[in-house]
């Protein structure tokens, strides 16, 4: 016959008494907190404020009135004064502009002016075929001259604003050519200055 034998744990039982741990010692380097019952009692012995309701205006707290209404009579004439420093600011970018204009439309007269040489010096050294190719690029830039001449600066930023809404990536490759080009312009302009 067979006979179940029950397994026994492989590891003993501990004793209770290893179970239990040890008291800790008081630390003498950290100090008792009050007791909520003190911290009540210094509590009500302090003396309550009077409240703002039972004293009686004085002229120091009605300066203190007219004070905190002043800001709001201020604030109209920041408004005012805020809003002439925009149009300030308006009327100088327009001014800006326009003299910027002037020198823009100077500048594409001179820069015709000198691919018209070069088309006289291509007709003359490799063929007319090559000196009309200059000619045309002159005649555009001498176009372009006229325009920003016969428009003012309002006219010019809605036809900009009208072709970069029609074609922005071409607005996006003619800004980046046309910072290159001013960048070179004033490089060379403050090193003829610098010399």
């Amino acid at each position: 016959m067979a006979t179940t034998d029950k397994k026994a744990p492989k590891t003993p039982p501990k004793p209770a008494a290893a179970k239990a741990k040890a008291p800790r010692a008081p630390s003498a380097s950290k100090p008792k907190a009050p007791t909520k019952s003190a911290t009540t009692r210094a509590a009500k012995a302090a003396p309550k404020p009077k409240s703002a309701a039972t004293t009686k205006p004085t002229a120091k707290t009605r300066s203190k009135a007219v004070a905190v209404a002043k800001p709001e009579a201020r604030a109209i004439p920041f408004r005012e004064e805020a809003s002439q420093m925009v149009r300030k600011i308006k009327t100088s970018a327009k001014t800006a502009a326009a003299t910027g204009k002037a020198k823009t439309s100077e500048t594409l007269d001179g820069v015709s002016a000198m691919v018209e040489d070069v088309a006289r010096a291509l007709d003359e050294r490799v063929g007319p075929k090559y000196g009309a190719y200059a000619r045309r690029a002159a005649d555009a830039l001498s176009g372009a001259s006229d325009t920003l001449k016969a428009k003012d600066v309002d006219a010019l930023l809605d036809d900009v604003r009208d072709f970069v809404r029609r074609k922005p990536a071409v607005a996006i490759g003619a800004a980046a050519a046309l910072g290159f080009v001013l960048t070179r312009l004033l490089k060379a302009d403050q090193d003829e200055d610098n010399a």
